[in-house]
């Protein structure tokens, strides 16, 4: 069976603009954010699965991977508004399942994720061609990496022995 032309272009434009009417229809339900950055459960969801990928080799204790990620959501809430709202716009793309297929090659839930497909996710995402998502990669890299080190509990695993006691004299 053959396609014509202008079968395929009016196809392709039709499809185009049932993604646009989805899209609006999709942000008029759930409208960004105009306050600070709010953990959703689908954002909870995809930071438990990439916070352990991040930290492969440091910690798979899950009480540190846990406070970790309150760590994140605290140091994301230090940010500019401007920057809360890029990162839970960032969240909001991860929710989304032929999103996360996509772009994250996750094609379950977060939580299904297994560990070498969050490892390829992120793999994919330090080394990508576009620059939005190795920026993505680069702001998830210092979030958690940062929260994991300010963290007074992993400091051993580095053999940081904390700052040093003032004398009281």
């Amino acid at each position: 069976m053959a396609i014509s032309r202008r079968t395929f272009l009016t196809s392709g434009g039709m499809a185009a603009l049932a993604l646009a009417v989805c899209g609006g229809a999709w942000r008029y339900h759930h409208p960004a954010p105009a306050s600070a950055f709010v953990l959703t459960d689908q954002a909870r969801a995809a930071l438990d699965a990439i916070v352990p990928a991040m930290l492969a080799g440091a910690s798979t204790d899950q009480a540190a991977i846990a406070v970790t990620t309150q760590g994140v959501v605290a140091a994301i809430r230090g940010l500019p508004l401007s920057a809360q709202q890029e990162i839970q716009g960032l969240f909001s793309l991860l929710a989304l399942g032929p999103v996360r297929r996509l772009l994250a090659g996750v094609p379950g839930s977060w939580a299904e994720a297994t560990p070498a497909q969050m490892h390829d996710f992120l793999q994919s995402w330090r080394l990508h061609r576009l620059a939005d998502l190795r920026v993505a990669y680069a702001a998830l890299h210092d979030l958690i990496l940062g929260a994991w080190y300010a963290e007074p509990s992993s400091w051993a695993a580095i053999g940081y022995p904390g700052p040093l006691q003032v004398l009281a004299q």
